[in-house]
């Protein structure tokens, strides 16, 4: 398995990282044992990387990793996870909640479903606009001192907000979404980065399916694509033609379409990890296969010429959920 740093102050990881997410929440039902099955074939293979969100599930994800744990080597692997999601018994949400107690507490439950003492990456899942950014870093510095965390990250925000937080405490990464189809952080958000040493860990690398290359059923209980733009109408006829175009792409460099979408991602540089949400283990078999070929700068022309940058049709989240990301302002 190669390897990638994040960051100049992070751990170094696995150049993939597994995104428990759809195990529990987001796109309809999953396997258990499947589910389980996959975790387990991640850490074989070498990912060290598993990243979640104490709302996913309402805590089901973190305790279905905990399960994982039993049989898992817990000294070998980085573990990511997203507090502050409020969520009401209906699975609605209801907005983030950043101020320093509510981290503590987050963390604390973590800590308890998971059966770990520490988090290796703990980050704010949005920005709290009610809370200053510095607010919400220093509590989490302060759960550092104590050994409770590791390293902080951040998660979909703003050049101006990894300012900010960077001036408090070193940050080892941002997860954002990066991919053909969504390549904003290209502007401002990726070049602050670089230039403070913070790594991207790149979500949606797939975008959420669209250009995969696996059949995509939207209409599913609990399936939030059913309500995403990207998803919907023309947009979705769009999108579907840019996923045959990367397919065809692919096929000419002999790499299946989610293959070639994880590799330009991962090909834009030594400090982006891709993160893929696989559930099953032949997806994941299918996603480590883009770690085995190293892209020409002409098979990368290929690609970016089948998904040309701006080219995606729709926005990445239902406009509510657009109005709450820092990152799209700048």
């Amino acid at each position: 398995m190669q390897t990638r740093k994040l960051g100049t102050t992070g751990p170094t990881v696995s150049a993939l990282g597994l995104g428990a997410m759809g195990m529990s929440d987001f796109y309809g039902d999953a396997d258990r044992a499947e589910s389980l099955a996959t975790l387990a074939a991640a850490v074989e293979a070498g990912i060290t990387l598993i990243d979640t969100g104490d709302f996913y599930g309402m805590g089901h994800n973190e305790l279905l990793i905990a399960e994982a744990l039993k049989t898992l080597p817990r000294d070998r692997l980085v573990l990511s996870v997203k507090f502050g999601a409020q969520r009401g018994p209906d699975s609605a949400f209801l907005g983030f909640d950043a101020r320093p107690a509510a981290v503590k507490t987050a963390l604390a439950y973590s800590l308890k479903r998971l059966g770990v003492d520490h988090i290796d990456v703990y980050r704010p899942a949005r920005l709290d606009p009610a809370v200053p950014i510095e607010d919400t870093v220093g509590a989490i510095a302060e759960l550092v001192q104590a050994g409770y965390v590791r390293h902080i990250g951040l998660s979909e925000v703003g050049a101006e907000t990894i300012r900010r937080a960077a001036a408090v405490h070193p940050i080892v990464d941002l997860q954002i979404e990066y991919s053909l189809l969504s390549r904003g952080i290209e502007a401002a958000i990726l070049p602050t980065c670089r230039a403070l040493g913070i790594a991207i860990t790149a979500y949606g690398v797939l975008g959420r399916g669209l250009i995969g290359g696996h059949a995509v059923q939207v209409d599913a209980a609990g399936d939030f694509r059913g309500h995403s733009p990207r998803f919907q109408g023309e947009n979705l006829k769009t999108n579907l033609d840019l996923a045959a175009a990367l397919r065809a792409a692919g096929e000419g460099i002999g790499l299946t379409p989610a293959q070639a979408a994880i590799a330009w991602v991962a090909a834009q540089g030594a400090d982006i990890v891709p993160l893929v949400g696989a559930r099953k283990p032949e997806r994941l078999a299918e996603a480590l296969g883009a770690l085995t070929t190293a892209l020409s700068p002409d098979a990368l022309a290929a690609l970016e010429r089948a998904v040309p940058k701006g080219a995606a049709a729709g926005d990445r989240y239902p406009a509510m959920q657009m109005a709450m990301l820092d990152s799209e302002r700048g």
